[in-house]
């Protein structure tokens, strides 16, 4: 059995209609809301419809069946479980029944009973055709039951049988002023029967007659051995109008008792559907079966709908954000574009400021060389050339006396790789002294790396 969570209880009146819905709340049914409009009339989708959430919160959309489409049996039966009270009520059916079993549909209702070994059930039945027709009302105007009730169930648990009796519940059939009698007798319900109050004509006549005819009935059967009690329960015109026609015709005193209002008796319907077996119902299961598959291809078509709508989304906004980038893109192209001259320009500019730092420093590199050598070339050599090559390296080479070879070992090349410009080192490495003998001089030569113009190329 489903965990209900809400529960909506449908009334169809001759000259309204009312929807009451209920909430799972504590363990019960807590009143939601109300609903009130014109027979016929469409009903709230968002109250009544069931879509994906139904699937985690299930809601029972439930119908009180009109009542001049009920018959009424009460039966007792041996105590048991309700599969045995199912098969023994289906035993019987066919003595119940006014009409033939094939043309009916019905339920069971048990009551509470005093007896340890008996217990009062309740079969309701209902010809299919007033079925049909009337379910086929209702999904005109978007209601799909999941059950048929009889409210007079619940107005007779509502009873309190404490004394043998007879309880009457007037209301109004297609027109006609009809009550249902039901017979209490020992603290269980023995019977159940309609009369009817003619609009013409003598009315308390025929009044006592119909109540005499069920008198009689129930002490032919054996329950009834005293003279019952009446009690009516009505309220308003309704009261005084069936009171006043039944102490004319009994001729004994009336017992008026208020009816539970209709939204009290609607939560009452609630909590017994949730509770019901599914078993017991007014619904024919075909019109079940054919309520679920439509509400299975329902949640299909939806979700088929549902997963389009997001794809087109996806899609529209896939395209509108190509679009944009491609609008973006477009736009630098065209700075870029629009940039292109200046930007070949400043290209240009840079390189020839380069060249000429370069040159500037060269020629003061040069300069600071040619300080360096000439401070401290020693007397006695001879410096016949000074160059640089690829503005990097110093190349010095000339002539000494054999005897001065030492000033250029010891103290000139060590001299010059040593040498700082503004406190900083102005060669890094280089080669060392080499020397070439002739007749009476010698000739030598070495190169130095100038260390800021390496730095520089790296």
């Amino acid at each position: 059995m489903p965990r209900w969570q809400f529960c909506n209880i449908l009334h169809v009146g001759a000259d309204a209609q009312r929807l009451w819905q209920f909430e799972a709340r504590g363990g019960g049914f807590a009143f939601n809301r109300e609903h009130a409009g014109a027979p016929g009339e469409p009903l709230p989708f968002n109250l009544v419809a069931k879509s994906w959430r139904s699937l985690w919160q299930p809601r029972l959309n439930v119908a009180w069946l009109p009542p001049e489409d009920v018959f009424l049996r009460v039966i007792e039966l041996p105590r048991s479980n309700f599969e045995e009270t199912l098969a023994m009520v289906e035993l019987q059916l066919e003595k119940l029944s006014p009409l033939p079993v094939a043309q009916v549909v019905w339920m069971l209702h048990v009551l509470p009973q005093a007896a340890a070994d008996l217990q009062t059930v309740v079969v309701v039945i209902a010809a299919r055709h007033a079925v049909e027709e009337f379910l086929g009302k209702l999904e005109g105007q978007g209601y799909l039951a999941d059950r048929l009730e009889a409210p007079m169930l619940d107005e007779l648990e509502t009873t309190p049988a404490t004394e043998d009796g007879a309880w009457i519940y007037p209301a109004a059939f297609t027109g006609q002023n009809v009550a249902l009698v039901a017979w209490w007798c020992n603290g269980a319900l023995r019977s159940l029967s309609f009369v009817v109050l003619p609009p013409t004509g003598d009315r308390e006549k025929s009044l006592k007659d119909q109540l005499a005819q069920l008198t009689w009935a129930g002490e032919l059967e054996g329950w009834l051995t005293a003279p019952p009690t009446w009690h009516l329960v009505a309220d308003g015109a309704v009261a005084g109008e069936w009171e006043n026609a039944l102490r004319a015709s009994l001729g004994e005193p009336v017992q008026v008792t208020k009816p539970l209002p209709f939204a009290e008796l609607a939560a009452r319907t609630a909590r017994r559907s949730t509770q019901s077996d599914v078993r017991s119902t007014l619904l024919p299961p075909e019109f079940s079966a054919r309520y679920h598959q439509q509400f299975v291809d329902r949640l299909w078509l939806r979700g088929l709908v549902a997963t389009g709508i997001l794809y087109v989304i996806w899609v529209t906004i896939y395209f509108c954000a190509t679009t944009v980038l491609g609008y973006h893109v477009n736009q630098i192209v065209r700075q870029v574009t629009a940039l292109n001259g200046s930007y070949t320009n400043a290209l240009q500019l840079k390189a020839r400021y380069e060249v000429l730092q370069q040159r500037q420093d060269l020629k003061y590199a040069a300069l600071d060389c040619w300080k360096i050598v000439a401070e401290q070339l020693p007397a006695g050599l001879t410096l016949q050339r000074m160059s640089f090559a690829d503005g990097q390296q110093l190349s010095l080479n000339g002539t000494v006396p054999q005897d001065q070879i030492s000033q250029i070992t010891d103290h000139f090349y060590d001299a010059v790789r040593k040498a700082e410009v503004d406190g900083q080192p102005m060669f890094d490495g280089g080669e060392t002294p080499t020397f070439r003998t002739s007749v009476n001089t010698v000739s030598w030569q070495f190169s130095l790396m100038l260390k800021h113009k390496q730095e520089e190329a790296k």
